[in-house]
């Protein structure tokens, strides 16, 4: 039995320290003390995720950003590169995908809140961290508060000003958060100086923010901290195995930093682990990884469950506001003048992609929908009920928790409370090292004066499960004091709906006070333990609804879902109720439209069952969803060049990296001629160019301009065309592939090495169309 004893009372957090939040007279106002946010006097429980605006064609802006309100993201973070804007000193462009205003207007629409990330230095894998040249070339210091540097910032700010008019809280607007240069150490005085400069420029938000990671040193009081993890680190080096500090962030425990982060261009060092004076701030992040980006020397694969179980990590461990870096992959832009992307060439450590920013996110660089999607999700319905209750909570782990990070076998748990409730979170789940599947366990937690024992019989927790479980939890005027399934939140029906999926195989049973409940009716077993009603012998499933009624005389609705079907949910406003929906397809709700994306015909489930609907799948209704006419179009390919001599491995003096190949290297690619029929394009719909290979790097050009790139790494390289389409059309795609050669320092995933080097192989190519099915709420 494992036990923890949660202290009934909580200290309170200190309030009225920070100079941030809105004027207390605003009705919705935002404030923060050093334990959580609240809106409108409640608690708030941020979800942010990173989508840069300049990196996407702002034709889909709104499309995409659908996609990302659906997958339960609250809040949008966008850098705004100094680079993309003002390449050339005096001439700003803030046109095309350049428009900050009309994203930030489309994140209004959408009911997204928005924090915008204005740098100066932002670094986002840009050249020169987002910094123009002509910046490096002026006669000053950058980052630092010489006044001739700030004589070339206040400029940039006046016209991030001038684009956000109107769209401040102050208006009205989205913007809710401003974040202040990235990944500075040393200059709290300069993070000062730039936040009054912008304020001044008529940029303004309730929440201020910088990068504490490094152990930053930061201005007291003026910013919020905020911090973040990864999976993995493409600017490690090429060593064979896991980069020692990402296996931290698979381990609960009050930590917020990690020094690894931007540690290739740190260039003060790190002394000491002292985190107390974080104690005035809510634990926020905004980079936890939503993936990872390859660079030439590494190239990891980052599953769904590296993702979502270091999230789940950091919610037990105290976040109160999860930022994803990134949550949607885009494409670098070629300049004017430069390509714009992070480089050897421009003095950085890492070699990366001219053209690709796609970091494995959960919504991919043309926009594809990717499994963390849906596993990350899954966490956000549970955080839009339960979010306000659990930022109010505090860690408490237990005496036998891991000593240090090569602790792989030790169960990994903790309990989040108020003293009165909370939630039980268990990892046992980490990258590349395996972890062991524990049996005969139990947690015997001691909460408001009771002991609740999950489960009543012991269970095995098995490898690479991650999972939270409530205790003593309202459900409608009843008390749920444990269950062995996870909650994904609550439906606001005539009656509240409140969701649950199974976790790990593990049989749901649901407790409660017996005290607060007069009846269960539903397909379970019903028995009395002593002051406790249990409910067993549960099949999760579309069938699996039971209602409890309460001492008060009032009910509500308990629904269990197993695992691969919670997996496929989505909660939202549609046909005049809240909805959840059951689509093995990606659906996004716009208004009263249901849009699935996808190729096939499963009906989509829905509950409540809307009018028109007649036939049903236990408590859901069955609604159809075609697929959409026509025949995938099959592309020509053409051999016109052999590749040449395999590259030599370059190394780059300042690093001691391998440098990616330049643009003369690929005069010795192979090169193919990639032929796309008209009839490939329909609408307005994507189709997506899917090469199966293996080799060293590739690029795809339209009439000679580059597009594309990948540095590969196993998956399929995914191209979208939409954004192409008449280009494509006119010239077709040329493809230059280069192979990996026999002595190239790169890191690669094990499963997917090639046996023999050189390598290079263009297994197929092959068209993949990305219809949209409408379905409108008079659909019968």
């Amino acid at each position: 039995m494992r036990r923890l004893d949660i202290p009934s009372q909580l200290p309170p957090p200190m309030e009225g320290h920070l100079h941030l939040g809105d004027l207390p007279h605003r009705p919705d106002a935002i404030t923060v003390n050093s334990r959580h946010l609240s809106r409108g006097g409640e608690p708030w429980f941020p979800i942010m995720g990173e989508f840069h605006y300049a990196r996407y064609p702002a034709a889909e802006w709104r499309e995409e950003l659908l996609k990302v309100r659906a997958g339960g993201v609250t809040a949008v973070a966008t850098y705004i590169f100094w680079n993309l804007h003002e390449e050339r000193r005096g001439v700003f462009d803030w046109s095309g995908d350049r428009d900050l205003r009309r994203f930030v207007s489309v994140c209004a629409e959408l009911g997204l809140d928005v924090v915008v990330r204005i740098g100066p230095w932002g670094h986002g894998e840009s050249r020169n961290g987002g910094f123009p040249d002509w910046v490096l070339a002026a006669d000053c210091v950058p980052r630092t508060d010489d006044p001739r540097y700030l004589g070339l910032v206040r400029p940039l700010f006046e016209q991030i000003g001038g684009r956000l008019a109107g769209l401040t809280r102050e208006h009205g607007g989205p913007v809710v958060g401003v974040q202040v240069e990235n990944e500075l150490y040393d200059q709290p005085g300069h993070l000062v100086t730039l936040k009054r400069l912008a304020q001044a420029a008529g940029i303004d938000a309730p929440l201020w923010t910088a990068t504490g990671w490094g152990h930053a040193q930061l201005p007291p009081d003026e910013v919020i901290p905020l911090f973040g993890g990864y999976p993995e680190a493409a600017w490690d080096t090429a060593h064979d195995g896991w980069p020692q500090q990402s296996r931290a962030h698979y381990f609960f425990g009050p930590g917020r930093d990690d020094d690894s982060i931007g540690s290739d261009l740190r260039t003060t060092e790190v002394t000491g682990s002292d985190e107390s004076h974080l104690a005035r701030y809510p634990f926020a992040t905004c980079e936890l990884g939503g993936g990872m980006y390859t660079s030439y020397h590494r190239r990891p694969i980052i599953e769904a469950a590296d993702i979502a179980a270091l999230g789940l990590v950091k919610l037990g461990s105290g976040s109160v506001w999860q930022g994803y870096y990134m949550y949607h992959g885009a494409s670098q832009k070629l300049g004017a003048l430069s390509t714009l992307q992070e480089s050897h060439a421009t003095g950085y450590p890492n070699d990366c992609p001219v053209i690709s920013y796609d970091f494995q996110a959960p919504l991919g660089e043309y926009g594809q929908f990717r499994e963390s999607f849906h596993h990350l999700r899954l966490q956000h319905l549970w955080l839009a009920a339960d979010g306000p209750d659990l930022a109010t909570m505090t860690l408490a782990m237990p005496q036998d928790a891991p000593g240090d990070t090569a602790d792989r076998r030790t169960l990994r748990w903790c309990v989040r409370s108020d003293g009165r409730s909370g939630f039980l979170f268990v990892n046992n789940h980490q990258p590349v090292e395996t972890l062991p599947a524990h049996e005969d366990v139990r947690f015997a937690v001691e909460l408001d004066g009771r002991e609740l024992v999950v489960p009543r019989e012991p269970v095995t927790v098995p490898s690479r499960a991650y999972f939270v479980w409530p205790l003593a939890r309202p459900v409608g005027g009843s008390l749920l004091l444990s269950a062995t399934a996870q909650p994904m939140g609550v439906l606001d029906a005539d009656e509240p709906v409140h969701v649950f999926c199974r976790t790990a195989d593990i049989p749901v049973e649901l407790v409660f006070d017996a005290a607060t409940v007069t009846g269960v009716e539903g397909p379970a077993t019903v028995e009395h333990d002593g002051d406790r009603l249990v409910v067993t012998d549960l099949a999760p499933g579309a069938g699996c609804l039971v209602r409890v009624r309460d001492a008060a005389g009032g009910s509500a609705a308990v629904l269990v879902l197993d695992a691969a079907e919670a997996l496929t949910a989505f909660q939202g406003r549609l046909w005049g109720a809240d909805r959840l929906v059951l689509s093995e397809r990606p659906v996004v709700i716009d208004g009263d439209r249901l849009v699935v994306y996808g190729q096939g015909s499963a009906d989509v489930r829905v509950f409540p069952a809307p009018a028109f609907a007649a036939r049903r799948d236990g408590v859901f209704a069955l609604v159809a969803a075609p697929a959409a006419a026509g025949q995938v179009a099959e592309v020509k390919v053409e051999e016109v060049e052999q590749a040449g001599p395999v590259r030599e491995a370059v190394i780059d003096p300042a690093s001691g990296r391998a440098s990616a190949p330049t643009d003369a290297d690929f005069e010795q690619a192979a090169v193919y001629r990639v032929t796309v029929p008209p009839e490939a394009f329909t609408g307005e719909e994507e189709v997506l160019l899917r090469l199966d290979w293996a080799g060293d790097v590739g690029r795809a050009y339209i009439g000679g301009e580059l597009v594309a790139d990948q540095f590969w790494y196993g998956p399929a390289w995914e191209i979208g065309l939409r954004r192409f389409r008449e280009q494509v059309l006119e010239h077709g795609i040329e493809l230059r592939l280069l192979p990996l050669g026999g002595d190239a320092p790169v890191f690669l995933s094990p499963q997917v090495r090639p046996a023999v080097r050189p390598a290079l192989e263009l297994r197929s190519v092959t068209l993949v169309p990305v219809p949209r099915t409408v379905i409108a709420g008079d659909e019968r």
